[in-house]
């Protein structure tokens, strides 16, 4: 078996679990597209920790972190097993690759992890493993985090980084929609773009300060960060391949990225 890719998938609002939309296509198809994996392990942006963490649970939890949502939302689970052995591999190759890190035996799926994973691989039989990100660390720290994971993909195991490729939620008070799309979201999933096809990594760890409207189309970090933790677990001489999954509600920009070895990227696609 082939390494698998590593993925970048944003995630959206809690509500894409109810009307995926273009998302939910792209993830479906993609689905279609990769081999079968063994098990995953996702980073989600909504489960922040000073430290690398890892959950180890058996059957881990459907976690509902949000509020103020339609009940149905809140009846959805996504009961896929856990993997105690894989959680424990990877608090290895983190400590190994000198980084502290800690197994926590109960922790479940946040909707950064559920909500996509469960377009992708809705019969929940794939084996899950939560990582948590370290939004004070920045992107490098996550970079070296997926650095370190890169030899799971050798193994069957698909990592995935989930956030948003913008992400501004003050932005839901401007009325901006479909029609009416913010200004900064273009010309930042361009840069990055540009700047994955290009293997420009010192310019993406950079972005605070090269990317165009960085500030407005990320207030704080942790959506963009699984990027970093994608890219790190591809190696150094993967391409990249944007999957334009459309804007939902005119700011949050719901790019998908999908990271191939050089070598094996021609037939992947």
């Amino acid at each position: 078996m082939p390494a698998l890719p590593s993925l970048y998938i944003s995630h959206g609002s809690p509500m894409t679990a109810l009307h995926p939309g273009q998302v939910g296509v792209r993830l479906a198809e993609l689905a279609q597209a990769l081999p079968r994996p063994k098990a995953i392990v996702i980073a989600s942006a909504h489960w922040l920790a000073r430290q690398p963490s890892v959950g180890g649970a058996a059957r881990p939890e459907t976690i509902h972190d949000f509020h103020g949502f339609p009940r149905e939302l809140y009846d959805i689970h996504y009961p896929a097993p856990g993997a105690p052995a894989l959680a424990a591999q990877v608090v290895e190759l983190l400590d190994k690759a000198g980084l502290p890190t800690m197994l926590d035996p109960e922790q479940g799926l946040d909707h950064g992890a559920w909500v996509p994973l469960r377009l992708l691989y809705p019969n929940a039989d794939i084996p899950v493993v939560p990582l948590s990100i370290q939004p004070k660390l920045g992107p490098e720290h996550q970079y070296i985090v997926g650095r370190a994971l890169a030899s799971l993909r050798e193994e069957g195991v698909l990592v995935i980084g989930s956030g948003s490729i913008t992400h501004n939620l003050h932005d839901f008070r401007l009325g901006y929609s479909e029609q009416n799309e913010a200004p900064y979201v273009r010309p930042f999933i361009d840069w990055i773009e540009q700047k994955l096809k290009a293997s420009d990594t010192a310019a993406l760890l950079d972005y605070r300060r090269q990317a165009p409207f960085a500030q407005r189309a990320h207030p704080t970090d942790e959506h963009l960060l699984p990027l970093y933790v994608a890219l790190g677990a591809a190696g150094e001489q993967a391409t990249a391949q944007r999957i334009d999954a459309g804007v939902d509600l005119g700011f949050l920009a719901m790019d998908i990225y999908r990271f191939d070895d050089a070598a094996i990227a021609s037939t992947a696609r």
